[in-house]
């Protein structure tokens, strides 16, 4: 039975229409909640910081905002608070700001030009462990990472561990990972753990992005 706990959502976006739009569109829906909204990330760090304040379970971040970038911004946010995922929310959509924000530990990457419900679904999809990215970007970052050479390394990744990698590739979540291979759910997850550590990476993406880089699948 899923969870109907309310995730809180930070928004990190300079834009002040469209930031006061998603926090409409956030609280109107019955499991999330637009707990802050910021126009920087060195704000949002400020808050961050805060052992007072709510942890968010998503923070939806701009790439292009006065100050420190969003692409900066991403490690920083991974780094004090690790369980939050970061979904870049940007009218950006070159090959080297993608790949520098899933190298970075993004969740996901839309294009500003996504509807409310692709945004809200795409969080859903981000908290079920899924790497949301709109049609578009998922292709450019297809053909981005099948014009690298792989290296064709396999980081000591056992044939289970490379198996359900191979199925993280696939776009598959744990619950689906788990039924496909009948585990359970927390064996998966003690799985992806080494997987992480093993693949140096702190996210799903960057796992994700490191197997296609390196053929590892």
């Amino acid at each position: 039975m899923e969870s109907t706990e309310t995730k809180h959502i930070w928004v990190v976006e300079d834009h002040v229409p469209f930031r006061r739009t998603l926090a409409k569109v956030l609280n109107a829906e019955a499991a999330l909640h637009c707990s802050a909204a910021f126009d920087s990330c060195e704000r949002a760090l400020e808050a961050l910081a805060d052992s007072k304040a709510e942890q968010p379970d998503v923070i939806l971040l701009d790439v292009g905002l006065p100050g420190m970038s969003g692409l900066e911004g991403i490690r920083l946010f991974r780094e004090r608070s690790p369980h939050t995922l970061v979904i870049i929310l940007t009218v950006f959509e070159d090959d080297e700001k993608i790949f520098q924000a899933i190298c970075a530990g993004a969740s996901g990457y839309l294009l500003k030009t996504a509807g409310a419900d692709a945004i809200v679904q795409a969080i859903h999809d981000a908290l079920a462990g899924g790497s949301p990215m709109n049609p578009r970007i998922a292709r450019r970052v297809l053909e981005m990472f099948s014009r690298l050479a792989p290296k064709k390394a396999d980081y000591g990744l056992s044939e289970r561990e490379k198996e359900i990698l191979q199925h993280m590739v696939k776009g598959l979540i744990k619950k689906e990972i788990a039924d496909r291979l009948q585990l359970s759910v927390h064996t998966v997850d003690t799985y992806l753990r080494r997987i992480y550590e093993k693949l140096e990476v702190n996210t799903r993406t960057g796992a994700v992005a490191k197997a296609l880089k390196e053929g590892l699948v």
